[in-house]
């Protein structure tokens, strides 16, 4: 891989139209390598929650947010190769809510890969989801990157299977995020058996992607910004030189670095989570942040909603955040350090000061 690519600014003048407008994530991701011909990019859309209202209709911010992101993406130039839906299609997992987000995906002009997201699965347990999406876990390779989408939410099977009277109960459960009788998501013994093997085939020199819903890292626990055997997955990974994980979820800008593995959030077209004042109260369950995370108003619905620009350049991203209702940021890996950097937030003295009144 080289730095033969697109620059930034090439892009964003080919797309200025939207950039001037855009609230929502679209994620550009450039994979750039010395043989030009072996370039591509792919978009990602996440977190819509469409969420289905008695007597039938939905709420229409999570709709618009959706419809917006589809129509930007089929917008794009350059064209992507495929997008990627990174999960939480829908609000409560219901027929009528996959059916509803599945009609406007369908919309996409480009070949889609989805991502099980929780909301989607802990009704019927993704068996309606797969007969939209097909397997709850795969891989594939295109153009010299091996990709791997995981099911990462998952949980125990007496807290899935036993604990709830109905599917509905264990589905608003879930869905609650800052509640006790939630659980942990894990990505389990047979998927790591099967995540194992899979990489068997692999050459330790292939960039590998891995697009999952949760982190596959702790951050924290209480809102279950969390993945339970992430450390047996980024064992998995770290044999290989070049590995960038992408997730969703969390509805909020993070990223970290661990060991040889980059992981990198994206936003949700539905609503932006604050940062919880909790964070530093759980430090023995975080892996070292690179810096704070920073927002200028967790209140304020469409702050940290917007769309990213994304390079992966010798397996490393470099993702630009275009925030319609805050200041532009920009994320990148600086080989000197070994870890992703904030140009906005990196030196102490230009962070926002955090939120106190969450």
């Amino acid at each position: 891989m080289s730095n033969s690519k697109m620059s930034r600014r090439d892009f964003l003048k080919s797309a200025s139209a939207l950039a001037a407008v855009s609230c929502l994530p679209v994620s550009m991701v450039e994979l750039a390598f010395a043989d030009k011909r072996k370039n591509f990019m792919f978009a990602y859309i996440s977190d819509s929650h469409i969420q289905f209202i008695t007597g039938g209709g939905f709420v229409r911010n999570w709709d618009r947010g959706l419809i917006r992101a589809v129509a930007e993406t089929n917008l794009l130039q350059p064209k992507p190769d495929f997008v990627v839906f990174g999960g939480d299609l829908a609000q409560l997992g219901m027929k009528e809510e996959l059916d509803h987000g599945a009609e406007m995906l369908a919309k996409l002009d480009y070949k889609t890969y989805c991502v099980m997201g929780e909301h989607d699965y802990y009704l019927d347990l993704g068996e309606y989801w797969s007969k939209l999406y097909g397997p709850h876990y795969y891989s594939w390779d295109h153009k010299g990157v091996h990709f791997v989408t995981l099911n990462s939410i998952l949980t125990y099977d007496d807290w899935t299977h036993e604990r709830w009277p109905t599917a509905e109960q264990r589905m608003l459960e879930m869905a609650g995020l800052d509640n006790p009788n939630g659980s942990p998501f894990m990505v389990g013994k047979k998927q790591l058996d099967w995540l194992r093997k899979d990489l068997e085939k692999v050459k330790k020199e292939t960039p590998i992607v891995v697009f999952s819903h949760s982190p596959i890292q702790k951050i924290y626990k209480g809102w279950n910004f969390w993945t339970e055997d992430a450390e047996d997955v980024q064992a998995l990974l770290k044999p290989f030189n070049d590995v960038t994980v992408v997730y969703g979820h969390v509805h909020q800008i993070q990223y970290n670095q661990i060991g040889n593995i980059s992981f990198h959030a994206v936003m949700a077209t539905a609503w932006p989570w604050p940062y919880p004042q909790s964070y530093a109260q759980a430090k023995s369950h975080l892996p070292k942040l690179t810096v704070p995370m920073n927002r200028a108003d967790p209140f304020f619905e469409r702050d940290a909603t917007g769309w990213q620009f994304i390079d992966i350049d010798n397996g490393r991203v470099s993702m630009e955040y275009n925030l319609s209702n805050n200041t532009n940021r920009t994320v990148a890996f600086n080989p000197k350090t070994g870890k992703p950097e904030d140009s906005a937030f990196q030196d102490p003295a230009k962070r926002i000061p955090p939120q106190t009144h969450y």
